[in-house]
Parts: C-alpha cells; sequence; structure tokens
C-alpha cells in the first residue's frame, strides 16, 4: 500500500475521487494547526498534498513527491524540501479562468472607465461633459501585452483575440511554444498559435513599450522581484494599462507610485502587493488611476474540484511511472 497525506480540507466527495485513482492507496488526511507543522508530528507518507507547510525530511522520512494546492512555490523556497531532490508539483492551470477572465475585466474596466460609472453614481450628479468623462477605448486594433505565456496567460489570450486585440507574449523559452502543464480542455492556448509575437523574458521591456495593455502573470522568483522598477515602467507608453496578478514584489510600488504621478503610465490595476494586506498608508488607495483589489484573482468555487482533478491526474502518473504535469524546476523557481 502506499501512504498518502493530505492536508487540504478536502469533503469526502473529494477524498473518493483521489481513492478512485488505485486501490492501492492508504489515505490519511490532517488539518494542519495555524498552517504549519507541528514539531511532534511524523508521518510515514510517500505523498503529501499539502495545503501549506511541509515537514522537515526528518519527520517524513519516507516522503517522494509533494503536490503543492497552489501553483506559486515561492515560499517554499528555502526550505528544507526544496534543497532536496523530491519531486514538487503544482496546482497550475486550476485557476487559470478566472485569473484571465479578471485580467479581461481590469482592462475592460480601465478601456470603458468603469470607475467614473460609480463615482457619479455615488455622487448622484451626472457629469457636466459626458463625451470626456465616459467616451471609452476601443479594443480592436490595441496591442495586448502578456507577460509570462502560462497557462493564466495562454487562457487570456484566447480571451483576448476576438476583441480585435493584437497579442505579444514573453516566454523563458520562446521556442517550445506548446503547453507542456496541465490544461482544461476548450481552453488556453495548447498549441501556442494565439500570439502575434513572442519574445524571450530578456526582450521584456522592448515588447512593453509596443503595449496598450500589460498583463503580468509571473511567478515571483529572484528574476522577476522588482522586475517592474523605474527603467521598466518608464518603457511603457504613457497612455498604457498595467494589471498585475502574478505577485505584488514583481513591481517595486513605490517606482510605480512615483511613474503614476509622472505619467510613465496611464494607470494600473493591482490584485497583488509587495504587503498584503496593503497598508492603510498606501497612496495607492487614494490613486483615481488605479483599480485596487484585495488578492481575489485567482477565487473560484471549482477550486478544489479542479485541484483534485489535477492531483488524481498527477497521482494515476506517479503510480504508473509517467511523467508528472506541473513538476517544478527549482532552477527557475517554478
Amino acid at each position: 500500500m502506499r501512504h498518502l497525506l493530505i492536508t487540504a480540507p478536502f469533503p469526502a466527495h473529494l477524498v473518493d475521487k483521489i481513492r478512485a485513482v488505485s486501490p492501492n492507496l492508504t489515505i490519511e488526511q490532517r488539518t494542519l494547526p495555524n498552517g504549519r507543522w507541528p514539531q511532534d508530528w511524523t508521518t510515514d507518507a510517500e505523498i503529501y498534498y499539502a495545503l501549506g507547510a511541509v515537514p522537515p525530511l526528518a519527520q517524513a522520512p519516507n516522503l517522494q513527491w509533494v503536490q503543492t494546492h497552489y501553483a506559486g512555490v515561492d515560499s517554499l523556497e528555502g526550505t528544507e524540501l526544496w534543497h532536496s531532490d523530491l519531486l514538487i508539483t503544482t496546482a497550475s492551470g486550476v485557476h487559470a479562468a478566472n485569473m484571465a477572465q479578471y485580467a479581461l475585466t481590469q482592462i475592460l474596466a480601465w478601456a470603458h472607465r468603469v470607475p467614473n460609472w460609480f463615482a457619479y453614481k455615488q455622487n448622484k450628479s451626472w457629469a457636466q461633459n459626458r463625451w470626456e468623462t465616459f467616451v471609452p477605448q476601443e479594443l480592436g486594433g490595441k496591442t495586448l501585452g502578456i507577460l509570462g505565456y502560462g497557462s493564466i496567460g495562454r487562457e487570456l489570450a484566447r480571451l483576448a483575440k476576438p476583441f480585435g486585440l493584437e497579442i505579444l507574449v514573453t516566454k523563458r523559452d520562446a521556442r517550445q511554444l506548446a503547453d507542456s502543464g496541465y490544461v482544461v480542455p476548450g481552453q488556453g492556448d495548447p498549441a501556442g498559435e494565439l500570439p502575434n509575437r513572442i519574445y524571450p523574458s530578456e526582450a521584456t521591456r522592448s515588447m512593453i513599450a509596443e503595449c496598450d495593455f500589460v498583463v503580468i502573470t509571473l511567478p515571483l522568483t529572484e528574476r522577476t522581484h522588482h522586475l517592474f522598477d523605474e527603467e521598466m515602467l518608464k518603457a511603457m507608453k504613457p497612455t498604457a494599462f498595467l494589471v498585475n496578478v502574478g505577485r505584488g514584489a514583481i513591481i517595486n510600488e513605490a517606482d510605480l507610485v512615483h511613474g503614476l504621478r509622472k505619467g510613465w503610465l496611464a494607470g494600473a490595476g493591482l490584485d497583488v502587493f509587495e504587503q498584503e494586506p496593503l497598508p492603510d498608508d498606501s497612496p495607492l488607495w487614494q490613486m483615481e488611476n488605479v483599480i485596487l483589489t484585495p488578492h481575489v484573482s485567482g477565487f473560484t468555487p471549482h477550486y478544489d474540484e479542479r485541484a483534485t482533478h489535477i492531483f488524481a491526474e498527477n497521482l494515476r502518473r506517479y503510480l504508473a511511472g509517467e511523467p508528472l504535469l506541473n513538476q517544478v524546476d527549482r532552477e527557475q523557481g517554478y
């Protein structure tokens, strides 16, 4: 029997879905107190589905593979597990649909000046000049730049294409177009056919200089930390709108605030921040050209169901000795 430990609070029907993968599984479900691995906990599990904390290896001597409940793994860097040779896989792709829709919503809200709708409703008045106040941008003929062409970026490209947007993307390996991760049937861009142009990551600055909208879907790594600093922000069009659904620290927030005030770019839609919750004294709260949300772009009522589906497929592959989906490349940091 193969011992599987799960610390996610999956309901019984989802655990049964995992159990159905093989009759040779022993499944143990625990809840981590305060999201931490207790010092007095040990496990002989070979496979660990991790909601949060991972154990010291001495407390999990039989561990071979960890599947995380989330797409990002920056919280694991520096742990003993990260520096081991154990398999780590992620739930990348679990929220591609809703995060892509969120990014497109930010773009449409900015283009159609939606914040003005609510401002004038709250004031119970009409603008004196409705044209200047409410005239939108039409997306047809505009250019959308997507930083990171993983599951979120590919689904965003699929949704954005019918609006007539030219799609530019950056990709770490621009020669490898096919998606090797988890793909929901009918979604995304599995073959990498939708972008008008694909740029290597090193050409990010050149790419964003051409874009009317820029969406960051990148993971947080040493390479992407404060990628959007003063130099990068100055490369953007002064009419451009920046959306971040990746990680907050990819943007140097002080430089962004300065850039928005100076007109290096026109506006920003931010779901993630360098410090969360966003501090009360952050200038971003008061900026009319910024749309803020509290790290909710990844929320979906179908999260656990999709995460279970990804894990069940990976579990089948693991037991069959096949390559796993969403395997982490420690050198790249995701």
